[in-house]
């Protein structure tokens, strides 16, 4: 029969857990880095793409919201995704007030290369786990990410 954790030794595993957290976000944002300046996109940026590759567009408020930015700031964005032709603006049909933002075929590839070299990193870390690690990692990680705000899903 399992016994009750008290709350010491909870608060020392999630103080562990956010050690861990750090070191893991750590070195998968310094290989995402180097992945992203092949492009020369931020990684703000390429969370907007992965939104952008999510959608058919996008309105300036949608992306802010989702970015948790300002309008101009997500805007800011915009420009520089436009620049490098990983994004577009468009009239909205209904209000041609209303932008809409949409990924480019440039942008898309930058997404599906990077998702790729994320995969194959992953793939480097599950080595490391015994198969019914691996699974168990994934069905972890399945529960938790129903716990995240909505605006960080885009899946």
């Amino acid at each position: 029969m399992a016994t009750a954790r008290t709350e010491k030794q909870i608060r020392a595993d999630a103080g562990r857990l956010a050690d861990i957290f750090t070191a893991i976000q750590r070195s998968f944002i310094l290989q995402l880095s180097k992945e992203l300046s092949r492009g020369h996109v931020s990684f703000p940026q390429y969370c907007l793409l992965g939104f952008l590759a999510q959608q058919p567009h996008l309105t300036m408020s949608e992306i802010a919201h989702r970015m948790g930015h300002t309008t101009a700031a997500a805007t800011g964005l915009v420009d520089r995704l436009e620049k490098l032709g990983h994004a577009r603006r468009a009239h909205a049909r209904d209000d041609r007030r209303k932008i809409q933002v949409q990924i480019t075929e440039s942008g898309l590839t930058l997404v599906t290369e990077v998702r790729d070299d994320m995969v194959t990193n992953l793939i480097r870390f599950m080595g490391y786990l015994e198969p019914g690690e691996q699974k168990t990692w994934v069905q972890i990680y399945e529960k938790l990410i129903h716990h995240c705000p909505s605006k960080c899903l885009d899946t």
